[in-house]
């Protein structure tokens, strides 16, 4: 199991350092097909396509995803329609990634292979 699935989301109000590229990449290796992308302001995030059958399983992954985000008092942006969904989580605290990033990712993944 992966060790991601067992810790919680740490809340995050800032002044903390975000990741560096080398332990970006240690994480990266503990979840599955999420990309890391740079956004405009050159921040980095976690980004990953979902593909469905059919717009009803979209809008159910995306209730599910919402609900774990909640529960760890993270939040993604989610852009989602007919048959897909893109997901993308940083750390907007630090402008960067944390932990809690991919603590997230990692409980998506769980979420969309029930």
């Amino acid at each position: 199991m992966n060790d991601l699935l067992k810790k919680k989301c740490a809340p995050c109000e800032g002044g903390v350092l975000p990741l560096d590229v080398s332990e970006i990449h240690k994480y990266q290796k503990k979840v599955d097909g999420w990309d890391i992308i740079k956004n405009k302001k050159n921040i980095y995030l976690l980004e990953k396509n979902f593909k469905f059958e059919n717009f009803e399983k979209s809008l159910d992954f995306i209730n599910k995803v919402g609900k774990i985000s909640d529960e760890e008092g993270h939040h993604p942006d989610i852009l989602f329609g007919w048959g897909y969904a893109k997901i993308n989580i940083t750390t907007h605290a630090i402008e960067g990634l944390s932990e809690n990033d991919f603590i997230l990712a990692a409980k998506i993944d769980q979420t969309f292979s029930v």
